[in-house]
Parts: structure tokens; sequence; C-alpha cells
């Protein structure tokens, strides 16, 4: 079995980061509307499955994001699994960009939250619930509404967008 070198400090932000990105996870768009109707999205891969009965979903959002109040006062959110075609959507809802749904096919969802056409999966949710979890908010959302594109997911890994290989 081969070891990692072990960082000076290992449980510093870096090394914790460097670690976790060792995890291969899908990469999602997540929006809402805003009080004012205002569509917001981000990129994240902090989505998971919670439960399947009741049909929950989590993720998380940093609490110095400037979405934050947004998706606190959302009563829906759309969590919008990108597909392999879609990194730049992905690059797109990472940055400052202003109108980010310039790009991309978009409809409204429950509550408005926006829908990506293309996306390897959609889940649409009512949010049930918001906690704190040291310097971000998980979010907590009941699936109303699900597509499933079976398209192949974009995959993050180690700082990087990655394609499934062959699977074994």
């Amino acid at each position: 079995m081969t070891t990692l070198p072990m960082p000076d400090d290992p449980l510093s932000p870096r090394a914790l980061r460097t670690a976790l990105g060792r995890f291969a996870t899908g990469v999602t768009v997540i929006t809402c509307v805003d009080a004012s109707g205002e569509r917001i999205g981000l990129t994240a891969n902090s989505f998971n499955a919670l439960s399947l009965d009741p049909p929950l979903v989590l993720w998380s959002l940093r609490r110095a994001s400037p979405s934050l109040a947004a998706f606190e006062q959302a009563s829906h959110f759309t969590v919008n699994v990108l597909a392999e075609s879609q990194a730049d959507l992905s690059r797109r809802f990472a940055s400052a960009v202003p109108d980010k749904f310039a790009e991309g096919t978009w409809t409204p969802g429950l509550g408005g939250a926006p829908v990506l056409a293309g996306a390897a999966a959609v889940f649409e949710c009512e949010r049930q619930a918001a906690h704190d979890g040291g310097d971000h908010r998980l979010f907590v959302g009941r699936v109303l509404r699900l597509a499933d594109l079976a398209v192949a997911p974009l995959v993050f890994h180690s700082g990087h967008y990655r394609m499934l290989g062959e699977i074994l």
C-alpha cells in the first residue's frame, strides 16, 4: 500500500481541500429565484442524496457567498446535474459574470427555479431545512419532480473536469 506524503500541517485548509479533491464528484448548477424574482445560480459539487423515503437531497453553500440570502429565502431550488458537454456552463456559473443565464436553455421550474435543458439529471426541490455547518450552510430539499436524461455527467476530480472512462 502506498501512503501519501503528509503536509506540514495536515489539517490546514489547503491540505484538507487537496485531500477532499481526491473524491470525484459530479458538478451541478443550483438555481432559485430571489425575493424580487431575479434568477440566481451557482456551480456546486457539494450535492448528495439524503433519503429515498421521503425523497430528500442536500447541498452546501459557503456562508460568505453573495447568493446565500437568496437561497435562504427561496421556497424552491433546482439541482441541475451537468452533462459532460456542459463544462463551460460550470465555469460560467462559478464566475462573477453578470448574466450567468445568458448561456444555456433555461425554463422556469417549480417555484420559478430555473431548469437547464440537456442536464444529465434535474431535481426540482422544495426547501425543507437549512442548517449551519462550519463555514457553510447546508440546504435540505424535498424532491418534488425530477428528470433523468441518462447522458454522461460532468465529473470533477483533483481540481479538473473529467470524463467518465469505461465501466468496470
